[in-house]
């Protein structure tokens, strides 16, 4: 792993690879084994797209010093936002059954019927759809492992954009 922090682009190629690789695998999930992504799942893939267009336009880039460090500053705060749905999301998924909100109308629906500010807020504060969990592994969700993932990658990019490279 320090060989690969060692030179920008490589740093920064890493973490696009594994943005790529967390939304094939959703992709995987929802068009191989059937399972349909609720309004936070959507939000937390935007999330992970604008990550990785970030680390994909810092490894065409090559930054170092300040533009290394204005990439880390970015990639987190989205980072921190893709954190923030999915730590809502596994709240959701840990609430009593009587206190999950109920189930709202899909996305497509959402879009098409209310207005763009009610939609951005019936996705961020989910729905009863959201506190389902149909799939796990190692006694995690899919909303607990992108909760990792996003702060492994808000992590990873300090120590990325931090890292003194040869000149």
């Amino acid at each position: 792993m320090t060989g690969v922090l060692r030179h920008p682009r490589m740093a920064f190629a890493a973490g696009a690879v594994v943005c790529i690789a967390l939304l094939g695998y959703a992709y995987y999930l929802q068009y191989a084994k059937g399972l349909e992504p609720c309004p936070l799942c959507m939000v937390q893939r935007f999330f992970f797209y604008v990550v990785m267009a970030l680390f994909i336009l810092g490894t065409l880039h090559g930054p170092r010093g300040r533009g290394a460090a204005a990439y880390g500053v970015l990639i987190t705060l989205f980072a921190l936002g893709g954190a923030a749905a999915a730590g809502r999301q596994v709240w959701l998924q840990h609430l009593p059954p009587d206190k999950v909100p109920q189930c709202g109308p899909d996305l497509f629906f959402m879009l098409e019927n209310f207005p763009l500010s009610r939609t951005w807020e019936k996705l961020f504060y989910g729905t009863g759809e959201c506190a389902k969990v149909d799939w796990t592994f190692l006694g995690l969700s899919i909303a607990g492992w992108s909760l990792l993932w996003f702060i492994a990658l808000g992590i990873y990019v300090w120590f990325a954009a931090r890292r003194r490279r040869p000149a």
